[in-house]
C-alpha cells in the first residue's frame, strides 16, 4: 500500500463507499467521496487538499443546495427593497425550484441548466421568459461565491432574444386616443406623451413637493426611479400649463391630495379597463402605455435636442437601451425618400447628366 505524507488526508470506507477525511485550521472534517472506487475517492481527496493549500477550500460547500443560494437571492431582493421582488418569488416557486430545488449547487452543471431550457421552451416559454429565469440562478451563484458558501459556478447562457416592442404614437393616433380617455387620465397620459418618464414610478406617483413652478422645474428623487438616480428637468410650457391647471384642482378641490394625478384624490393605481377601451374606440387595440416611452425619445431626437439631454429628460442610463427606443417608421422612412428626391438627387442627377452630354472625342485620322 502507498505511503502518503502527513496532512494529506486519509481514506476510510463505510460499506461501500468510501469516505474521506483531513484537517482545515485544525478541524477534523469528513466527507462523503459519493464513489465505491477507491482511486476516484483519493482524487477527490487530493482536490481538497489542493483547494485548501491555496486558500479556495470551503467547507461545507457540498452541501449547499440550489435552495440555500435562492434564499439568499431573496433577503438580498428583501433588503434592498427591489420592487421585482414577488415576480422573483413567483418564478422561483413556479419554475426554477420544482426543477433544481434540493439539487447541491456544486453539482449543478451546465447540462442540466441546458435541459432545463430545453423543457421550458417545451412548455412554450419565450427566450425572454427563459433568461429572466436564468438571470435568478446567475444570480443565486454569484452570491453564494461572494458569501464564501460555494466556490464554482456553472456556465450560464443568455438566448437570443427577438421581442423588442416596436410600439409607438404617431400624433394623430395620440390624439385620437386622449380625446377617448376618462377626463382625470388625460393630464398623465399627455405627460408621458412628451417626457417618456416611466408610468407607475415616476408619473403616477409624482407630488407637487416635487414641482417648482416659480422656477420651471421638476424633480424626480434619487432613488425612486428604476436606476435609482434622480434627475431635474426644465419644464416646456405644455407641461407647465398641464400643472397650472392640476394646482388649480388641487387647492379648489381636493387641498388634502399632494399628488399631481389622481382620481377624486385617490392615488392611481389601474388604469387598464380605461386605456384598453379608449384604444379599441380608436382603432389601435394593443397600444401600450410604456408606447409613450418610445415616443418620446423619438420625437426628442426628431425635434433636434441633443442625445444626452434627451437620455437625461427620459431617464435611460445607457446608450444601449436608449437606440432601441429611437425607433425609426414609415413615416421616417418615407422623409427620407422626399429629402433624396429633393435635396440629393437633383445635384447628382443635374452633375451626372453634364458629364454624359459631353460630346465623345473623335478619334484622329492618320493617313
Amino acid at each position: 500500500m502507498p505511503q502518503y505524507k502527513h496532512g494529506s488526508g486519509s481514506l476510510y470506507r463505510r460499506g461501500q463507499t468510501w469516505w474521506v477525511t483531513y484537517y482545515v485550521n485544525g478541524k477534523q472534517i469528513w466527507e462523503s467521496a459519493k464513489t465505491k472506487d477507491r482511486a476516484e475517492a483519493r482524487r477527490i481527496l487530493q482536490t481538497k487538499i489542493g483547494q485548501r493549500a491555496t486558500g479556495k477550500l470551503l467547507v461545507g460547500a457540498d452541501r449547499v443546495t440550489f435552495t440555500d443560494l435562492t434564499d439568499m437571492v431573496l433577503t438580498d431582493y428583501r433588503v434592498n427593497g427591489k420592487k421585482s421582488l414577488a415576480h422573483v418569488e413567483w418564478r422561483l416557486r413556479r419554475y426554477l425550484l420544482p426543477y433544481f430545488g434540493q439539487v447541491r449547487a456544486q453539482e449543478l452543471t451546465s447540462a442540466q441548466i441546458d435541459a432545463y431550457i430545453v423543457q421550458r421552451q417545451t412548455q412554450g416559454a419565450s427566450n425572454a421568459e427563459v433568461n429572466r429565469e436564468l438571470a435568478i440562478v446567475k444570480r443565486a451563484f454569484s452570491l453564494g461565491l461572494r458569501k464564501e458558501q460555494i466556490y464554482r459556478k456553472p456556465d450560464i447562457p443568455r438566448l437570443e432574444e427577438d421581442n423588442v416592442r416596436q410600439g409607438f404614437f404617431e400624433p394623430q393616433e395620440f390624439a385620437a386616443v386622449l380625446i377617448r380617455l376618462p377626463e382625470y387620465l388625460r393630464p398623465p397620459v399627455q405627460w408621458l406623451y412628451f417626457t417618456g418618464w416611466r408610468t407607475k414610478t415616476e408619473v403616477f406617483p409624482l407630488s407637487w413637493s416635487q414641482i417648482d413652478l416659480d422656477a420651471g422645474t421638476v424633480r424626480l428623487y434619487r432613488g425612486t426611479t428604476k436606476n435609482k438616480e434622480g434627475r431635474v428637468i426644465a419644464l416646456p410650457q405644455v407641461l407647465k400649463d398641464i400643472l397650472e391647471q392640476q394646482w388649480q384642482d388641487h387647492i379648489e378641490h381636493y387641498p388634502d391630495c399632494q399628488t399631481v394625478f389622481h382620481h377624486q384624490g385617490k392615488p392611481i393605481k389601474d388604469t387598464r379597463g380605461s386605456w384598453e377601451r379608449a384604444c379599441k374606440e380608436a382603432g389601435l387595440p394593443g397600444k401600450l402605455l410604456h408606447d409613450f416611452r418610445r415616443t418620446a425619445v423619438r420625437n426628442l431626437v426628431r425635434a433636434g435636442v441633443p442625445e444626452r439631454v434627451a437620455m437625461t429628460i427620459t431617464g435611460h442610463k445607457t446608450r444601449h437601451v436608449f437606440e432601441r427606443y429611437n425607433i425609426v417608421s414609415a413615416g421616417d422612412l418615407e422623409d427620407a425618400a422626399r429629402r433624396i428626391d429633393t435635396l440629393i438627387a437633383p445635384r447628382t442627377m443635374t452633375k451626372t447628366m453634364t458629364l454624359t452630354q459631353q460630346p465623345e472625342e473623335q478619334p484622329t485620322l492618320t493617313h
